[in-house]
């Protein structure tokens, strides 16, 4: 008996935060996933997590420096030959420093364009032409809170996120009528970026909620989109 074909989902910098409580959510919901990341060890500790819980899931890791064009190239060509289509595609690699224009170091700029907006734009284009049309596949974008407004201590960062917001909705007119686009704008998030935080834990979302607020736009039919996802901890921003 031929078993039905799982649907495959794609995350870059997935082995913590929000891109980790989104493989396991896909995980659990039938999806096979591929994720890269810079740390192998977190990669691997992410998989015997996935395989643990759902041993059925097909899990492709490799390690990959965001900011590197080849490596994303090269890490899209290495899934080419493991899986045919991707059904979604989570472009959440990012990184954060709390730098200002005028007295950041050299190079961090630089370095957080590569990460934050060239890393989506390198793997979308080498991904896209293997994902169905017709409304049945997905990409998210995570861009954040700060692509909407800017934050004292994160004028980098915030240019960065404002810049992958037009990516994201770019791409949405594009893709009209062919695969779904949504730009997540998540407020501050209980993830490893915050460890150190003179605050509680429960002053920030949730990294599965994020999780499970991307899983249901995708759960929907594939005559709608929810364009914007925008989430906040209950007592706003930080």
């Amino acid at each position: 008996m031929q078993h039905p074909v799982k649907p495959k989902a794609v995350i870059s910098g997935g082995s913590r935060g929000i891109g980790k409580a989104l493989a396991i959510r896909l995980a659990a919901a039938g999806f096979d996933v591929a994720i890269y990341s810079r740390s192998m060890e977190k990669l691997e500790a992410l998989k015997a997590t996935i395989l643990e819980a759902y041993p059925q899931t097909d899990v492709f890791i490799k390690s990959c420096d965001a900011a590197d064009k080849a490596a994303v190239q090269d890490f899209a060509h290495a899934l080419k030959d493991y899986w045919p289509q991707v059904d979604v595609l989570v472009n959440n690699a990012g990184i954060f420093t709390p730098d200002n224009v005028l007295d950041a170091e050299e190079g961090v700029f630089e370095a957080m364009v590569h990460t934050n907006l060239h890393s989506a734009y390198y793997l979308t284009r080498a991904l896209i032409d293997r994902m169905p049309r017709e409304g049945q596949a997905y990409i998210f974008n995570i861009c954040s809170i700060a692509s909407l407004q800017a934050y004292p201590a994160g004028s980098l960062y915030t240019i960065t996120k404002h810049a992958l917001l037009g990516f994201s909705r770019s791409l949405r007119q594009e893709l009209k009528g062919q695969i779904r686009v949504s730009n997540v704008m998540p407020g501050a998030t209980y993830t490893d970026s915050w460890a150190g935080a003179d605050l509680p834990e429960e002053r920030f979302m949730k990294a599965e909620d994020v999780a499970e607020a991307i899983y249901q736009a995708y759960a929907l039919s594939s005559r709608t989109v929810v364009e914007d996802i925008v989430l906040r901890p209950l007592e706003g921003d930080i």
